[in-house]
């Protein structure tokens, strides 16, 4: 997320105003139809865990090793070690299709850029991390503007044909691997439904994707991101069986306050926590329940929902984002629903974030930002 387009960040603005209105309101979700493989309780205990979330409360980070068309893919060992030592349990690779292609040719996978992805896997593996695969960028989208990508995944089929062989060949690859270690979150953020991408067409590519990931890994979870960049869910996927993924970058104003890869927000007033306003809304506590509420009540109807980014860029005061990121870690916690910081190093992130209003602490040859850490922890 942090390399998004400013034009595409301004249309994402425009969306959560809508939202904000009380425009985009979820349908009620039909009831779960399949277990969650790994992930789900055993028969005898499901009547019991019905309501609750279907997936583990997984707490950890983003790691941007292989983010970018132009990413190495150097995982760091230290990286997952250092997550585990502080309690955490999850983490979740964001990842540029183009690194295990030949050339151009979608269809020409290389063994190079796949071996980067399966030391991750290792690492992950070693140190006790629950290791979450996503395409950032897949054939065909990404809210990332450094690639034109020659299709659109939500309309053509040479897309979606060529986006479902990348996800084979890795569901083939990890089979045997166990869910609990590692899971498929499709394609990061699908934009809001309009003339790129209806709901319809959204719902045939998870399906048709996650219908090829089955044949050839039937036990492997699968993860969908809400459409409108992740912030709405999509009960109409309910009865398919995978688990779901939000976002925690809402008011978008205070967690991309001066991000100079969003258009005008150093135009933006300085953000306050709580009563920020923005578009003609109060955004507090209160408001924030009422922007997770969708998503709680798809957990109550047996769907497995995780938020898979999350945090505010380094220009928001430090003590405004601690408060805001406590209200959103309490009310999800009550229902069962994990996180993962956006990122672990860099401007969102727990190390070297370079806050200019922070007193960090010496760690290993990186500036530790101890209170967030902590907050994370608690929770």
């Amino acid at each position: 997320m942090e390399h998004g387009p400013g034009d595409r960040k301004l249309t994402r603005r425009a969306f959560l105003k809508g939202a904000a209105a009380g425009v985009l309101v979820a349908a009620a979700a039909p009831s779960y139809g399949s277990e969650v493989p790994g992930a789900e309780p055993s028969t005898g205990e499901r009547k019991e865990a019905r309501g609750s979330n279907r997936l583990p409360r997984w707490r950890g980070f983003n790691l941007q090793e292989m983010f970018t068309v132009a990413s190495e893919g150097d995982w760091k060992d230290d990286d997952f070690r250092w997550m585990s030592d502080w309690g955490f349990d999850f983490v979740r690779l964001p990842m540029c299709y183009t690194l295990w292609i030949e050339g151009d040719d979608i269809h020409k996978i290389k063994e190079a850029g796949l071996a980067k992805v399966d030391r991750a896997v290792e690492l992950g593996r070693k140190h006790k991390i629950h290791v979450n695969l996503n395409f950032h960028r897949g054939p065909g989208y990404s809210v990332n503007p450094e690639r034109q990508e020659p299709f659109n995944l939500w309309k053509d089929r040479d897309a979606l044909d060529a986006f479902c062989l990348h996800w084979q060949t890795f569901a083939e690859r990890y089979k045997g691997i166990p869910s609990s270690q590692l899971s498929f979150n499709l394609i990061n953020e699908p934009p809001a439904v309009g003339a790129e991408m209806s709901r319809e067409d959204h719902e045939r590519v998870v399906r048709t994707t996650t219908q090829t990931i089955r044949k050839a890994d039937p036990d492997r979870l699968v993860i969908a991101d809400g459409v409108g960049w992740a912030n709405v869910p999509c009960p109409e996927l309910g009865d398919l069986g995978i688990g779901q993924s939000c976002r925690a970058y809402t008011p978008f104003e205070l967690t991309h306050y001066k991000a100079s890869w969003v258009g005008g927000s150093d135009t933006w007033a300085e953000p306050v926590w709580p009563d920020l306003k923005s578009w003609g809304t109060t955004w507090n506590r209160e408001r924030l329940e009422e922007h997770y509420r969708p998503w709680i009540e798809l957990v109550k109807q047996g769907v497995g929902v995780h938020c898979g980014e999350g945090g505010a860029w380094n220009r928001t005061r430090h003590s405004v984002m601690l408060a805001w990121l406590r209200d959103v870690l309490e009310i999800l916690k009550p229902h069962g629903v994990g996180y993962a910081l956006w990122t672990f190093r860099g401007g969102f992130g727990v190390l070297d974030s370079d806050r200019p209003d922070v007193e960090y602490e010496e760690f290993h040859g990186h500036k530790l930002d101890r209170k967030l850490l902590s907050l994370l922890q608690e929770f």
